[in-house]
């Protein structure tokens, strides 16, 4: 007797992004850090004008996930996206492949929603004032993901370096419930913001530990090699540092490994990971005052529990 098999259903982000929601996808990497720790490996193959990546996860009680795709930096002089690939997605008792996703749909959500929790858990609950340090995509979601998912917002300033692109972003956004403007000062943004989160590719430091106001919840995206960083050693020294995997940020990211090195801070003082942070017991903010940094890193288990997610909720 021959068995059919079953062909997955591949979730493209045009058809899929209207069916989801931000704090869905909060909730989501909530609920799998309850779940048991990750197993996850990567693997990256090719030059690094070219390379494929493949990371993947398997997590007790919720199933197995592979995200590869490749980078190609020339893909842009040829109208093609830089980054293209997609996440398969395993049932967690048989194995069998239960929908393949576009991986942009998965990185966007994940990157989003991952900061957004930080927040939630670490920033201060009267947080009024969001600065969004960047313009691209990243950028982009994050200002969507907290305008719907932190409704105690009022404001949100966005910078970039070129002021054209906050300018054209914000144009973009549409009516998000909240008071959205480009901002020409970034000293002056920061010093007056509850939230910062810096979304850039950023190699020198460009938020400065001397501006932060006590009580600030700082949020940094951009940083993914170990060449780069957004913070610098004296922001670093005087915050309470959080980050969402240790596995895949200390000994892999400037931002961590650069002040390890200089003696501003030490691999002790990282405090916690979502691991940890949703636990009711959790250190989390200690005052009003306390200066709290979250350094989103990513990693496959963060992509398998957004992928599993949106195929619960497209495929019902």
């Amino acid at each position: 007797m021959t068995t059919k098999l079953r062909v997955p259903p591949f979730l493209n982000y045009d058809a899929t992004i209207g069916q989801l929601d931000w704090q869905g996808a909060v909730e989501a990497l909530r609920k799998g850090h309850g779940l048991p720790a990750a197993q996850i490996k990567d693997v990256f193959l090719g030059p690094p004008t070219g390379t494929m990546m493949s990371r993947s996860a398997y997590i007790e009680g919720l199933g197995y996930g592979a995200k590869t795709f490749t980078v190609l930096d020339a893909n842009a002089a040829r109208g093609l996206p830089t980054v293209q690939g997609a996440m398969l997605v395993f049932d967690k008792d048989d194995g069998s492949l239960q929908a393949v996703v576009d991986s942009a749909l998965v990185t966007e959500l994940k990157t989003a929603a991952d900061s957004v929790l930080g927040a939630s858990l670490l920033a201060r609950p009267d947080s009024k004032h969001l600065l969004v340090v960047g313009a691209g995509t990243v950028a982009t979601s994050l200002v969507k993901a907290y305008a719907s998912a932190l409704p105690g917002l009022e404001r949100i300033s966005v910078w970039s370096r070129r002021p054209e692109q906050a300018q054209k972003l914000v144009a973009g956004l549409g009516d998000r419930g909240v008071r959205i403007a480009a901002v020409p000062d970034l000293q002056a943004a920061v010093e007056s913001a509850d939230i910062v989160s810096s979304a850039t590719m950023a190699r020198q430091p460009l938020i400065l530990g001397d501006w932060v106001r006590p009580g600030t919840h700082v949020d940094l995206i951009g940083a993914f090699k170990a060449d780069m960083r957004e913070a610098d050693d004296a922001l670093m020294a005087k915050a309470a540092v959080f980050v969402d995997s240790r596995q895949t940020t200390l000994g892999h990211i400037g931002e961590l490994i650069e002040p390890i090195a200089s003696g501003a801070i030490t691999a002790d003082s990282v405090l916690g990971d979502l691991y940890d942070l949703v636990q009711p017991e959790a250190r989390r903010r200690q005052s009003d005052d306390e200066v709290t940094l979250f350094k989103n890193g990513g990693g496959a288990h963060l992509d398998l529990m957004i992928a599993s997610w949106i195929a619960q909720v497209t495929l019902v």
